[in-house]
Formats: C-alpha cells, sequence, structure tokens
C-alpha cells in the first residue's frame, strides 16, 4: 500500500481528495492537514509514501513545508498547483518537491502521478515544467550548483533528463541501453545529492549546463 497525505487549506477539496485516493486499491489516505505546520506535524506522525500538497495556505505555505518535509522526511511531495500559480512552482521544486500536478487533471492521472511519486521517480510533464523550469532558472536568487566529478556522458545523459526525455528516450538518443542510463542516473542522484529526476532538473539548470530559453 501507498500512504498518503492530503495537504490543502480546503475542507472541501481535502475530502474529495481522500475519496479518490482511498477508492484505488493500492492508495490510501493516512493524514489530512489544513495548512503548512500541520502538514509538517502529521507527516511526521504517520509517515507517508507520498505528500499531495497545496501552495497557498494560511501560516505555513506549501513551499515553506515541502522544505521542512524534503529536509526531515523521507516522503515525497506532489504539488498541486493551478496555472495562476506558475511563479510558485520552481520555488517548490528547489525546497525539495518530486514534481507538481495542477489540481484539475483527471482523477486517472492523478492517482497514477502518486504511484509515479512514489516509486522515485520526479513527476515532469515536459510540455509544462521545462518552461517553467527554464523561467524561473534566470530569477538571480538561484544557487549555484557545480557538477563536479560529473563525466562527460553523465552530462549528456543530465541535459536530456532536463529536456523531459524518458528513459526509453534517452537510450535512444544516445545509442545507450537501458540499464546503462539507469545508472547514469542513479549516479548523478549521488553525485548532485539529488532525491529524485525533478531535482536532477534543477541542478542542470542552475549548474548552467542546460540554459533557458
Amino acid at each position: 500500500m501507498i500512504d498518503v497525505v492530503v495537504v490543502d487549506d480546503q475542507a472541501l477539496l481535502r475530502g474529495s481528495f481522500r475519496v479518490l485516493v482511498d477508492s484505488a486499491p493500492d492508495l490510501r489516505v493516512v493524514g489530512e492537514a489544513a495548512d503548512g505546520a500541520e502538514a509538517v506535524s502529521v507527516v511526521r506522525e504517520t509517515s507517508p509514501h507520498v505528500v499531495l500538497m497545496d501552495v497557498r495556505m494560511p501560516g505555513v505555505d506549501g513551499i515553506a513545508a515541502t522544505r521542512e518535509i524534503s529536509a526531515s522526511c523521507p516522503a515525497r511531495v506532489l504539488i498541486l498547483t493551478t496555472f495562476d500559480l506558475d511563479e510558485y512552482v520552481y520555488a517548490a521544486l528547489r525546497a525539495g518537491a518530486s514534481g507538481f500536478l495542477l489540481k484539475d487533471t483527471p482523477p486517472a492521472e492523478l492517482l497514477a502521478a502518486i504511484r509515479v511519486v512514489a516509486d522515485g521517480d520526479g513527476l515532469l510533464s515536459p510540455s509544462v515544467t521545462r518552461r517553467l523550469i527554464a523561467e524561473f532558472a534566470r530569477t538571480p536568487q538561484r544557487r549555484a550548483v557545480r557538477l563536479t566529478g560529473v563525466t562527460e556522458r553523465e552530462q549528456e545523459v543530465l541535459a536530456l533528463i532536463a529536456r523531459g526525455l524518458s528513459n526509453t528516450e534517452i537510450t535512444q538518443e544516445l545509442h545507450l541501453s537501458v540499464g546503462t542510463v539507469k545508472t547514469h542516473i542513479g549516479r548523478l542522484l549521488h553525485k548532485l545529492q539529488a532525491r529524485d529526476r525533478a531535482q536532477l532538473v534543477i541542478a542542470a539548470y542552475e549548474s548552467g549546463l542546460v540554459t533557458p530559453g
């Protein structure tokens, strides 16, 4: 079973997400929270695999909560947002989120996303995430990431990840086996101290390996 905590300041939405998640045979909601501070507490008490995290909430917002959860818990955070909150997405990914979804995502896709994130992969939509990260990588607040110890081949893999390519697409692009690509990704995660694929995309932009545009 994949344990999920739902965080949203609107009770109706929390209830809807609970019903949806609990309808899947392999998923279950083990806790709810109405703000970021409560979310951190509930996550520590329940040790879920995935946290569905709203961004805008009273008191401690979703970004601050994501940062604290990512720093102290193994739970992976999936941000729920809307198009008018685009400016928060990059900050959320930097804070440690494993990906994001729009709140109007079809139910089946939301359930699939929870499984993807629980499995350790970052949830990145090439059509949306690349544009967002490219836009916000221009901000002066971004940190400087060094690719110390990252080989030329690993940099090639990292650049393709930042473009939103899947493992299969990377194998075709670089003429490598799936196993070799997975090995390179594992080494990148270790060398860059990244939690998942989403964090590798951030590192690719912040290191200057991939330029905005």
